[in-house]
């Protein structure tokens, strides 16, 4: 428990219980504008205002562009930053580490992320990570990561933005996640084997084993521990106000729960996305499409306009081909109304905001991301344009997603005994993303590299180049770049081996052809005598 804490189970549970509350009242801020996008963009998900299970929310959506929109989003985002099947990133010697150690811990640690990402492919990670992605449409996204089994040791789970209250600490990073959950009073012994339950708790399940009651999950950063990653748990049950567990996290990668954001304004808790910008852009397309289909019903069925004579109900026509509608002798019977005018406008208001919608998610670049590209060319050029238009969230979700994704599942795996890694994200030990967002990135500077060699090269000739440039390290930088594992190259013994072979070899052949004269020249010698 953090110093300053209150030491009592039931001050503690009002403590935290109080701050939830607290942080609580600031999401509702935002609680309407998330809502809005929920409602056109992704109307099956649960929002802040409605959490029936299986309820059809889709009525109100008239233009599906947004919905779609997401889908693509997530799924480009997903392509470009996490792949399935693929390799997105490294582990590498870091700067502490001494240069000519560095190939062979490389060499370890290229088998440490084979069998980490053999892990993240046998896992649940794809599934969930799209899910989190769509989240992130809106401003921010939650996963969870847990121990697993023994089939899958490591388990993710994408948590709705509804479940899950954050706030931030003084260096403006989230500090605090507040989860809130509905178990029956029957399950709590199952989810929390080690805890005491007595009193009016203890009554209440032994009663009311099926009823709900709410579980606060608090993971907060330990303050007291400025030098670590130290983080304080606790999980109150809050009618009863009883505190059922209490655990001190330590270690790189410790916190369960992996909150990142697209972008932030300063000052806020959660992030802003790309949903939230194209907004007014949803709002407008789906009004003027439920317009146009209003005016084409009224097109096809028409307005009809009759006298009150007592023989035509209006209540039971029905207009239909081959309908017999009685009139009186002499009546007008029904008359269609001819309309004001049509609704033609509505395409080109359409097809402006549909565009505007594409552009903020991000769905107007080179082809489709799900279908199989036509060559590597077009990888590279969608991921480049997608790398330049999303370069700043890019950082952002480096540092707020994919480091922290491979911290915890490093974490998991040396806390079950499986790998053996020192500190990541550290002196000793860094991730390198090797994604197709980040080879993307990384193309610029092999581009300047590549332009400088031929200016060399061009401008001074071979002779001046070759004393110029290291040739072994300008390799090895460039296939790094190009994110070329560690195991295909050389290390530096090796090279200094064949280095040495070649020289050898070189010496040998000069000395053999310095022989070779003087041996010519010692025959006629010889058979002249």
């Amino acid at each position: 428990m953090m110093i300053g804490m209150p030491q009592s189970e039931e001050k503690l549970a009002e403590f935290y219980m109080t701050k939830f509350e607290k942080a609580k009242t600031i999401r509702q801020s935002f609680e309407d504008t998330f809502d809005d996008c929920y409602e056109f963009a992704m109307p099956m998900r649960e929002t802040f205002k409605s959490k029936t299970v299986g309820e059809r929310k889709d009525e109100k959506i008239f233009d599906e562009t947004a919905v779609v929109g997401v889908q693509e989003f997530a799924s480009r985002l997903q392509q470009g930053l996490v792949p399935n099947f693929a390799r997105w990133a490294d582990f590498t010697a870091g700067s502490e580490v001494p240069k000519e150690e560095r190939d062979e811990i490389n060499n370890e640690l290229d088998e440490v992320t084979e069998y980490v990402f053999e892990i993240l492919q046998n896992s649940n990670f794809s599934q969930e990570v799209h899910e989190s992605f769509m989240d992130l449409a809106i401003g921010t996204g939650i996963l969870h990561v847990s121990e697993g089994d023994a089939i899958n040791p490591v388990s993710f789970s994408a948590i709705p933005l509804p479940h899950v209250v954050l706030d931030v600490g003084p260096d403006d990073k989230i500090d605090h996640v507040y989860r809130e959950r509905s178990v029956r009073y029957s399950e709590l012994p199952i989810l929390f084997p080690d805890a005491v339950f007595d009193g009016e708790l203890a009554n209440a399940m032994q009663s009311n084993p099926d009823v709900k009651t709410k579980v606060l999950e608090v993971v907060c950063k330990n303050y007291n521990k400025p030098n670590e990653d130290a983080f304080f748990c606790v999980i109150i049950e809050t009618a009863h106000k009883k505190v059922l567990k209490t655990e001190d996290l330590s270690g790189n990668g410790a916190n369960p729960y992996i909150c990142f954001r697209w972008s932030k304004c300063s000052g806020e808790v959660y992030g802003r996305g790309p949903l939230m910008n194209a907004l007014s852009a949803i709002k407008t397309t789906n009004l003027t499409v439920q317009y146009i289909l209003e005016n084409a019903a009224m097109s096809i069925a028409g307005i009809y306009q009759m006298d009150d004579d007592g023989v035509i109900n209006p209540d039971t026509i029905n207009l239909v081909p081959g309908t017999v509608i009685p009139k009186a002798p002499n009546s007008m019977g029904l008359q269609p109304i001819r309309q004001a005018g049509s609704m033609d406008f509505g395409n080109f208001i359409l097809s402006d905001m549909r565009n505007n919608i594409k552009k903020a998610l991000y769905n107007d670049m080179l082809g489709n991301p799900d279908r199989t590209p036509a060559s590597a060319t077009e990888i590279a050029e969608r991921m480049a344009d997608l790398s330049r238009r999303i370069g700043s969230a890019f950082g952002r979700l480096q540092a707020e997603m994919v480091q922290p994704v491979l911290q915890r599942v490093v974490y998991i795996l040396k806390k079950q005994g499986r790998i053996e890694l020192p500190t990541l994200n550290g002196r000793q030990v860094k991730v390198r993303s090797v994604s197709p967002l980040a080879q993307s990135q990384s193309n610029a500077d092999i581009t300047a590299i590549a332009r400088w060699l031929e200016l060399i090269q061009a401008r001074f000739g071979p002779e001046i180049t070759n004393l110029l440039i290291n040739a072994e390290e300008t390799a090895a930088h460039l296939a790094k770049k190009f994110g070329v594992p560690d195991v295909l190259i050389r290390d530096i013994a090796e090279r200094k081996q064949l280095v040495e072979m070649a020289q050898r070899m070189a010496q040998q052949t000069m000395q053999q052809s310095m022989q070779q004269p003087q041996m010519q020249e010692g025959i006629p010698n010889e058979q002249a005598n």
